[in-house]
């Protein structure tokens, strides 16, 4: 019993080695959406009519971020900025999580550019915070702290789940 638990050992790490198991996991990449953006609805909330034109406009919230509410300093400029950058514009929405709201959960890019870090770099939103982490974009937000730039530009802005 125990040769045959080695042998076992011995073969998965063998293939392990190989990169089979690698290679396939690497292989599957998160799905994307291409099309254009109709509407704003917040500052991580916007409707994207998909390339192919069927169906109504999709839900969708920018992942690793955190914008004002639209009743929050802050809000309806971090709105305008959103809107003003990728309204009636083509955009590449990746990944496939769902929030409690059931909104899709994406990393929205325009021109290869990630809109995520541009909101957070320009203080309109905050790198999200989970579980103590600093979140994707803490040096956008890093940088747009030192330069007071937006949200930042208030001693001590309130982020929207406080």
């Amino acid at each position: 019993m125990r040769r045959a638990l080695l042998i076992i050992a011995l073969l998965c790490a063998a293939l392990l080695a190989s990169g089979v198991f690698v290679s396939n996991a690497t292989a599957a990449q998160p799905p994307s959406i291409a099309g254009v953006v109709r509407y704003v609805i917040d500052g991580d909330t916007l409707l994207l009519q998909p390339d192919a034109g069927m169906g109504k406009p999709i839900k969708l919230r920018l992942l690793g971020l955190d914008a004002p509410e639209i009743c929050q300093d802050g809000g309806r400029e971090a709105r305008d900025a959103l809107a003003e950058r990728v309204v009636g514009r083509r955009v590449l929405a990746t990944g496939a999580v769902r929030d409690d709201y059931q909104r899709r959960l994406v990393t929205l890019t325009q021109g290869g550019e990630d809109i995520g870090a541009w909101m957070v770099r320009q203080g309109h939103a905050w790198s999200a915070r989970y579980r103590g982490q600093a979140g994707p974009y803490a040096q956008e937000e890093a940088a747009a702290r030192a330069a007071r730039r937006g949200l930042f530009a208030a001693p001590d802005p309130q982020p929207p789940r406080s």
